[in-house]
């Protein structure tokens, strides 16, 4: 078994845990009562003449009552005596005499208990269970009074007669049952044998149907030997699992709260060892366990006297943090003075700052103006030199296409006629007006708007995606495959390249003026901007 890794973060997580359920002690007392009054309203219901049911009914009201409070345990362990004795079962009468056995030993009646023990005779138990239960409180008995006497003479007999009682209760417990496997687990402890007593504790653990009390015994027991291996951390959260079992099951008669504030209060945990040990203290005193009232009460003065140490040591540094803050406010009486008397020498300097700041700042005013006015010179000139660049750019590109488109159109013609008057003077006809039939002007009109297009989007390459970008996204214009500009493009086109004149815009695209004015009315209506303002923003789109 090797030492575990515990964080300090992990273990303030859990003791934080563990004080929140002591406070929370109340609600599980307060449903540990509702049980034993249920039980109380159905003994109290139960038929006089049956005896058995009222003994199975009193004795479950003891299981309630055992851990939880010893004068109430006690009580109804002589009156399960008393039915022992009226049903005349040999059992019943065993079973309530190791009750009054067990109560007298959790109070610390060892005396009281060794008689009430020898008065138990093993011979006429029958039922195997209860001989488990009978060797058990005998090995209870004598390890619980080692623990008592502590010392090296007496104790070492007295743990060996525990452990051959012991070896016989383990025979009786059923195999794999919860006792069968803490006992043995116990004896292998007592043998110091840890490593094997470790496996059967810690394999206890992982079972998911063990009851609150079966899982603080496993884990408080498994704690002592972490704590044999100096597994401090260890130790402490399994106490506090433990402690916080107990809480949870109502059993007052228990150590490991007490074990848990040792620790605590040996690591310097002061505030929740005090807490842990009043846990132990109340919960001795509501059980009535004389044994514990002595052991929580050799801890309690320690703890509560490191905490009067430590409050006093807190007022002892107060006291010097005081003096120091004292000395600090008087030197900083004196710096104020000093700062003062500097305060009223630098107002006279900044009087006399401020007058020449003023001034500097009327000259800087005058300058920042002057500057504006440069920068808006200059804007103005850079506009004026884009534009007319851009002009001359579209001029020159403009200039060559007419240029060239006029030369394409005077080859035509020239074809055209020299083509008809030799048709004619052939007296060739029918081919004359043939020819005439191939010439179309919807083609030729056609080629001239695509040319205009490539031209166009030469000099504004980005055009098409600048006029989306100023409509509806779903508005905007998706060209066909093939296709370049379309009307609405084509319109506005015109009007980037200075074509304001709607009738003359008509005439280039043949439309009529009210068709040009629809196509604009309507593109302006998806845009994002205001219709007065959209024509502005197609004049701001940039030629490459």
């Amino acid at each position: 078994m090797g030492l575990t890794a515990f964080t300090q973060s992990a273990q303030d997580t859990l003791i934080q845990d563990l004080v929140n359920t002591i406070h929370q002690s109340d609600e599980y007392d307060k449903n540990k009562i509702e049980v034993i009054d249920q039980l109380r309203t159905k003994l109290q219901n139960t038929s006089p003449g049956s005896l058995q049911v009222i003994f199975e009914t009193t004795e479950k009201i003891y299981e309630e009552y055992k851990v939880f409070k010893y004068d109430s345990a006690y009580l109804y362990a002589n009156k399960l005596l008393e039915i022992a004795r009226q049903t005349g079962n040999g059992n019943n009468l065993a079973a309530a005499k190791m009750k009054i056995s067990f109560i007298l030993l959790s109070t610390g009646l060892y005396k009281e208990t060794y008689d009430s023990l020898q008065n138990i005779s093993a011979d006429l138990i029958t039922d195997t269970l209860k001989k488990a239960e009978y060797y058990t409180l005998w090995a209870r008995y004598y390890y619980d009074v080692a623990a008592y006497a502590n010392d090296n003479y007496h104790s070492a007999d007295y743990d060996s007669a525990g452990s051959v009682y012991l070896d016989s209760a383990i025979l009786y417990y059923p195999a794999g049952s919860f006792e069968r496997t803490y006992y043995t687990g116990l004896r292998y402890f007592k043998q110091n044998k840890r490593d094997s007593a470790y496996s059967y504790f810690s394999s206890l653990l992982q079972q998911s149907h063990l009851s609150y009390h079966q899982y603080a015994l496993a884990a408080s027991t498994l704690s002592n030997i972490y704590q044999q291996h100096g597994d401090i951390n260890k130790t402490i959260e399994l106490l506090v699992k433990a402690t916080e079992a107990d809480i949870r099951s109502s059993t007052k008669e228990t150590l490991a709260n007490f074990h848990l504030a040792e620790l605590l209060y040996k690591i310097g945990d002061l505030k929740t060892a005090a807490i842990c040990i009043e846990n132990a203290v109340a919960n001795a005193a509501f059980y009535g366990a004389r044994q514990r009232k002595v052991q929580t009460n050799s801890i309690l003065p320690l703890i509560e006297g490191e905490r009067i140490n430590s409050i006093e040591e807190q007022k002892r540094n107060l006291i010097k943090y005081a003096s120091v803050v004292t000395i600090l406010g008087l030197l900083l009486a004196v710096l104020i003075y000093i700062v003062f008397k500097q305060y009223k020498n630098l107002k006279i300097a900044q009087q006399l700052l401020s007058l020449s700041h003023e001034q500097q700042q009327v000259i800087n005013k005058q300058l920042e103006h002057t500057n504006k006015e440069l920068e808006n010179a200059n804007k103005q000139l850079e506009e004026a030199n884009e534009k007319q660049e851009e002009a001359n750019k579209i001029k020159e590109e403009y200039i060559a296409y007419f240029f060239n488109t006029d030369s394409q159109l005077y080859a035509k013609l020239d074809k055209i006629k020299s083509t008809l008057l030799r048709k004619i003077k052939e007296r060739n006809y029918d081919e004359a007006r043939f020819f005439v039939d191939k010439i179309d002007p919807e083609k030729e009109k056609k080629e001239l708007l695509q040319n205009f297009d490539k031209l166009f989007l030469k000099l504004f390459p980005h055009f098409v995606d600048e006029v989306n970008a100023l409509l509806h996204p779903e508005a905007a214009i998706k060209l066909k495959e093939n296709e370049l500009l379309n009307t609405d493009l084509r319109i506005f086109a015109l009007i980037r390249m200075g074509v304001t004149d709607t009738e003359q815009i008509a005439r280039i695209l043949d439309y009529s003026v009210k068709t040009i004015y629809a196509y604009k009315t309507k593109l302006k209506h998806k845009s994002l901007t205001p219709n007065e303002n959209f024509d502005d923003k197609i004049m701001k789109i940039r030629a490459l």
